[in-house]
């Protein structure tokens, strides 16, 4: 009989709530489980997954290390924040454990072109004890595989142009903050916008110090880019605050956006190659109003130009099941902080 696949869960907030059962569901082994909030710690995860207890006791942060020594997992699974910058605490952990780790973080995604610093301060000890570290989710097909698979059924590529639309409730308050979500107009102006009016030389000094805070189709069009083999010559942001007619109530946020302050952001990001194909994404991100809803839409212009819309997608499970499906790619790939892109194909796992 083979032996289990035996997996940590760190962060046990919305986001695990899926990535915990869709592991269970497909035979794989939760051994341990880390959250920093006081309300949670000590509990069964079975309490959180509204089961019965399953003998996981949901570990302090500050015990991580230990307790992952004495369960010796074969992935972490780390569905906390947005930024590799506020993961590198248990990136790092991992990569000094030689234990292999995906995460929902979306600047993970491709965090080589907006903070090379830590990246490959991971991807070193990585490597040095034989471990892989990665980031995944929605974007692996829906802003990635997806665009890619119709490029290779055209002859020829002009431009490739996305928009995604989610709504930030469904995420958590580290998603809704990285959005803007709250801010009155001049606050967001000056908080998010204004790194958008920076020149290219002074973005780059930032990106190298590892203080660059992307909107998530940065790190989706060098994932686009390293895919599909195209050289970036130049790339630009630009944040524009969302808004709404009427007072809009946040349980994420825990207030309410008051009308005519930002519900959240739409960013784009326009990126030109070398090869002459400009590849220009949007991502919307925002407390949704009643009658809104999730969208993804791509076009790769050429011969012939191509259109694909999702109406709808459940994003959040999308997110989950895409990480659960990942684990044996990652289990299985060359030591390092190792972009999905270079894991292959994203395939369906019945059991594992």
């Amino acid at each position: 009989m083979e032996q289990k696949i035996k997996a940590v869960q760190y962060g046990v907030g919305k986001m695990s709530i899926y990535t915990m059962r869709y592991m269970l569901e497909k035979g794989i082994e939760i051994v341990g489980a880390v959250d920093i909030n006081p309300e949670v710690i000590g509990k069964d995860i079975g309490e959180i997954l509204g089961q019965e207890k399953l003998g996981v006791t949901i570990t302090p942060v500050e015990n991580a290390k230990e307790m992952m020594q004495n369960v010796k997992p074969d992935v972490c699974i780390i569905t906390t924040r947005s930024l590799i910058a506020e993961l590198e605490e248990p990136y790092m952990l991992c990569a000094e454990l030689g234990i292999n780790a995906i995460s929902t973080c979306e600047e993970a995604f491709y965090p080589q072109n907006s903070n090379p610093t830590i990246t490959n301060k991971i991807d070193e000890l990585a490597k040095k004890n034989n471990c892989t570290i990665t980031g995944t989710g929605y974007q692996d097909i829906y802003w990635g595989q997806l665009i890619t698979s119709i490029a290779g059924s055209t002859q020829k590529i002009t431009k490739i142009k996305g928009s995604s639309s989610y709504n930030v409730e469904d995420y958590g308050i580290a998603l809704a903050e990285a959005h803007g979500a709250g801010l009155t107009l001049d606050e967001f102006d000056k908080q998010v916008a204004s790194l958008d009016r920076m020149s290219d030389e002074e973005r780059q000094e930032i990106i190298n110090k590892g203080e660059y805070a992307p909107s998530y189709m940065w790190n989706v069009n060098g994932w686009l880019c390293s895919k599909l083999g195209l050289t970036v010559i130049s790339q630009t942001q630009k944040c524009v605050p969302q808004t709404y007619k009427e007072d809009i109530y946040s349980s994420t946020l825990d207030m309410t956006v008051k009308a005519g302050d930002a519900t959240g952001m739409s960013a784009v990001v326009t990126t030109k190659t070398k090869e002459g194909i400009i590849i220009e994404s949007e991502c919307i991100g925002k407390v949704y109003a009643p009658d809104e809803f999730d969208k993804n839409v791509w076009t790769v212009e050429g011969e012939p130009t191509t259109t694909i819309t999702v109406e709808k997608p459940a994003t959040v499970e999308l997110t989950c099941a895409t990480v659960v499906n990942r684990i044996p790619d990652v289990i299985n790939a060359e030591p390092g902080y190792v972009t999905t892109e270079k894991l292959g194909d994203l395939q369906y796992k019945f059991k594992m």
